[in-house]
């Protein structure tokens, strides 16, 4: 006799089942995803004076007008970093918008990753996956050079930043794992749904300013309450950026109660896209 538990036993054994098949022709298709990621290095910024320089010069002009509107016209004053003692608003600003950033260029790009190559899906059989998961190692490689700059900067401000890199870069991972997901469902997504990439602006706007980047959450504290708050705290890219912000801005490692939250959310967030990706992808070619 069939009881509910047996049904999402049997549920759950099938989405990790094809989860694990995707992931199997992913790595059939590894070649495949190594040229397509080489493409979009080479493609990006190509016969442009400053290269990959423009890649920086995003995130440095949103940094210098918030500075500019919040810092001096409203007068704004950031925590002090603890322990690192930093008490630059641009700077909080600066390790605040870049995981932002990341977060939101793979989402974007993951969107746009099958109807761009049309093309290319209905003329070649392969793991169709590969075409979003080269956008996350793309925006990965971008990534770390900001990082990079992120943490000799802050290390010259006197950030105890270096003991924590590993940490920094298990985050980098995480985030990236995170986003992939919601680049799955966004790609497969667009595909069915073409204003998805207009009411996305619309969310992505929403989301941003939902999260701690440009203000210090303790603002927060007595005047959001209730379901707001607890959802405002537990804002995924809100969790992502607190824990950031210690091994960066503060020089000290992230919250206990954060990290294994985070963990939990990278991984449902890759299972959940993988399976809503695998249960559209017969269609995608024909759609397109």
């Amino acid at each position: 006799m069939t009881t509910p538990r047996n049904e999402l036993y049997s549920a759950t054994s099938l989405v990790g089942w094809a989860s694990v098949q995707q992931v199997a022709d992913i790595i059939r298709s590894r070649n495949l995803l190594w040229n397509l990621t080489l493409r979009e290095l080479r493609a990006k910024y190509r016969r442009s004076i400053l290269g990959w320089g423009w890649s920086l010069l995003n995130p440095l002009s949103q940094m210098l007008i918030y500075s500019f509107v919040f810092g001096v016209v409203f007068g704004v004053r950031t925590r002090v970093g603890d322990p690192s003692g930093i008490d630059i608003y641009g700077l909080y600003l600066l390790s605040g918008i870049l995981p932002w950033g990341f977060l939101n260029l793979i989402c974007n790009l993951g969107l746009q990753s099958l109807t761009t190559n049309s093309g290319l899906v209905r003329k070649v059989r392969f793991a169709r996956e590969s075409l979003v998961f080269s956008q996350v190692i793309f925006s990965f490689v971008q990534f770390s050079i900001e990082m990079t700059l992120l943490t000799i900067v802050l290390a010259l401000f006197g950030s105890p930043l270096f003991v924590w890199i590993p940490m920094t870069i298990l985050l980098m991972v995480l985030l990236a794992i995170f986003a992939s997901g919601l680049a799955l469902i966004l790609a497969v997504g667009a595909v069915f749904f073409r204003d998805l990439k207009y009411l996305w602006t619309i969310v992505a706007q929403v989301w941003f300013f939902a999260t701690p980047v440009i203000y210090d959450p303790a603002r927060l504290e007595g005047k959001v309450g209730g379901i707001a708050g607890f959802l405002l705290h537990w804002n995924p890219s809100a969790v992502f950026l607190r824990s950031f912000r210690h091994v960066t801005f503060d020089g000290r490692g992230p919250e206990a109660g954060d990290l294994l939250p985070i963990i939990g959310m990278s991984f449902a967030s890759l299972a959940i896209g993988l399976w809503v990706f695998g249960r559209l992808s017969r269609r995608i070619a024909e759609e397109l």
